[in-house]
């Protein structure tokens, strides 16, 4: 019985690649297609034919265009946990740590922008149920950024701000890449904005005994406010 089941595991591990594939070939599709045209105005065939497949086959995996939207949210919030996680390295300064956090925020939502907008705008569609998987989603994502920022505080790199406001702050400017981004893209690079933002907001909490500590994230505002130093003078 142990042979059988180590000779199936290779087919097995094929079948569930496909299956993620599948899985992932469809939300693609669906993500900005609910976005242009809002979900009540996307059928499931319309679904079927953006993604090349047939709407058996999108009925295999989800049940309806609330599993679909569901769907789509988990997998922005599950791409924002593990790329997180990948950026708070250990034994690094929490101040650059939530400056890696926030980048990594920013970069999913550049990577999955429509995906954003998408669940913006039709959030209020899930069930009650849903909603609350979302919120128990994004509050797990957002826990680790909060750790960073009271580990900050704790060791003075801060001010005694409100950790948790402080977070969801980051996470929502790194979400107005994608709802203001008719207007940022145009006139920022994406990695401008990131610099610029993480300077703004850093700006804001740092000390000013501690800012000649992060000249590389600070930029320009560094020296603002520092001690002894007299009022910022623009280099525009």
């Amino acid at each position: 019985m142990a042979g059988t089941d180590a000779a199936n595991a290779p087919a097995e591990a094929a079948r569930a690649a496909r299956s993620d594939a599948r899985r992932r070939q469809i939300l693609l599709a669906a993500a900005p297609l609910m976005e242009r045209n809002g979900s009540q105005a996307v059928s499931m065939q319309s679904v079927a034919t953006e993604a090349g497949v047939s709407v058996g086959l999108i009925y295999r995996y989800f049940s309806g265009k609330q599993d679909l939207i569901q769907a789509v949210t988990e997998g922005v919030l599950d791409d924002m946990g593990r790329r997180i996680s990948q950026a708070l390295e250990p034994e690094v300064d929490p101040v650059r740590q939530i400056a890696g956090a926030f980048a990594a925020y920013c970069t999913v939502v550049r990577d999955h922008r429509q995906a954003v907008m998408l669940t913006y705008r039709e959030s209020n569609t899930l069930d009650e149920a849903g909603r609350q998987v979302i919120k128990e989603m994004e509050m797990r994502t957002v826990a680790p950024l909060r750790s960073a920022v009271d580990t900050a505080v704790e060791h003075g790199l801060l001010r005694p701000i409100h950790t948790e406001l402080y977070a969801y702050d980051l996470l929502t400017i790194a979400h107005s890449w994608a709802l203001k981004h008719w207007y940022f893209a145009p006139r920022v690079t994406f990695e401008q904005f990131v610099r610029s933002q993480t300077a703004l907001m850093l700006s804001t909490a740092i000390p000013p005994d501690h800012r000649s500590r992060y000249p590389d994230l600070l930029g320009d505002l560094a020296e603002a406010h520092a001690p002894g130093a007299g009022p910022a003078v623009s280099r525009s």
